[in-house]
C-alpha cells in the first residue's frame, strides 16, 4: 500500500479517496496553509508518506511542507511555479508554435503612454488578468482606454505593497461568446475534458468568466481528436506530468487560454474510462522516485 499526501483542497480529496484506495493507494489529507504548524514538533514525519499528489498552491507553505514531508511530487514545485506564470506559458506556447491569445505582459511600474500603446494593440473590450492569481481572481474586461487605466491604476496601488512578489499582469484579446473547455492531460495522454458555461441567468447580469469557483457549471464533454492532441501537445512542451489546459473555441479556431497544475478533480464521470487506474501508476512511478 502506497500512502499518498494530498495538500489539494476537501472537495478532490474526497472525491479521489476511494478510487485510489482500492487500488493500493491510501489517500492523506495533508493541509499546508490556512493552519498552525509547530516546526520542531511538525505533524508529519519524513517517513509517513510515500509520494506527494501535487505541490500546494501557496509557495511559502508548499516550502515548509516540502522540507517536512520530504517525498517526490507527481507535481512538483517547478510545474506547479510554471503553470502559475500565466505569461512564461503564454510565450513558451506562442514560440512552440501553438495557438494562443494575442498578449502583452507589462511589468509595474510603467508609464501612462507605454499603457496606451498597449491598449491601441488590441480592438476593445481587452482582458486584463494579473500573472499569477488563480480561480480568475483579478481578472478584468475594459471595454475603453479609461476603463483600462482604471484598471492599471488598481494593480500599480497593489504592486506598490513590496511584499508583493510578483508586479506584473497581462493584457490580452477577448473573445466574446467563446466555448470554454478545461482539458485533462495525465503523463501525456487525454484523460477527460469539461465544457465550462455560465448559467443564464449569470450571462443576463453580465458575468463573463467560465470559472467554476465563479459559478460556472461543468459539464462533461467527448472532445474532438485535434483538439485532445492540442493539449497534449501543451502538457509536453511544459512538461508537466499532471495538467489542465483551459481551451477557448470560436468559429474562427481555439486558442490555450490557461493551464494549472493544481487540477481540481471532477466527478469519475466526465473523465476517460481508465482515469483512475492511470493516475495510481502515475503516483506509484512517483513514489519509486523516492
Amino acid at each position: 500500500m502506497i500512502d499518498l499526501a494530498v495538500a489539494n483542497d476537501q472537495e478532490t480529496f474526497q472525491r479521489m479517496r476511494d478510487p485510489l484506495e482500492e487500488r493500493g493507494i491510501r489517500v492523506h489529507h495533508v493541509p499546508a496553509s490556512e493552519r498552525v504548524i509547530p516546526l520542531g514538533d511538525a505533524p508529519w514525519s519524513p517517513d509517513e508518506y510515500d509520494a506527494g499528489y501535487v505541490y500546494p498552491g501557496r509557495l511559502m507553505e508548499g516550502g515548509v511542507a516540502d522540507a517536512l514531508l520530504e517525498v517526490p511530487w507527481l507535481n512538483d514545485h517547478e510545474t506547479v511555479l510554471t503553470s502559475r506564470n500565466k505569461a512564461e506559458v503564454i510565450a513558451r506556447l506562442g514560440r512552440a508554435g501553438l495557438p494562443v491569445p494575442e498578449s502583452v505582459y507589462v511589468s509595474n511600474d510603467v508609464s501612462e503612454s507605454e499603457l496606451a500603446e498597449v491598449f491601441e494593440r488590441f480592438e476593445p473590450p481587452v482582458v486584463v488578468k494579473p500573472n499569477s492569481t488563480t480561480r480568475g481572481v483579478g481578472v478584468a474586461k475594459a471595454h475603453d482606454f479609461d476603463s483600462f487605466l482604471g484598471i492599471c491604476d488598481y494593480l500599480s496601488l497593489v504592486h506598490d505593497y513590496r511584499a508583493t512578489g510578483d508586479r506584473s499582469f497581462l493584457v490580452q484579446e477577448y473573445f466574446p461568446d467563446a466555448t470554454d473547455y478545461r482539458v485533462m492531460v495525465l503523463e501525456g495522454e487525454y484523460v477527460g475534458a469539461v465544457e465550462r458555461r455560465l448559467p443564464d441567468d449569470a450571462v443576463a447580469e453580465g458575468q463573463w468568466k467560465h470559472n467554476v469557483h465563479r459559478g460556472a457549471e461543468a459539464t462533461g464533454v467527448d472532445l474532438p481528436e485535434s483538439r485532445r492532441e492540442l493539449a497534449e501537445a501543451v502538457a509536453r512542451e511544459l512538461e508537466i506530468p499532471f495538467l489542465g489546459v483551459d481551451l477557448l473555441e470560436t468559429d474562427d479556431g481555439v486558442v490555450i487560454n490557461e493551464t494549472n497544475a493544481r487540477p481540481t478533480i471532477d466527478e469519475e464521470t466526465k473523465y476517460e474510462p481508465g482515469f483512475y487506474d492511470r493516475l495510481a501508476a502515475a503516483i506509484r512511478k512517483t513514489a519509486d522516485r523516492e
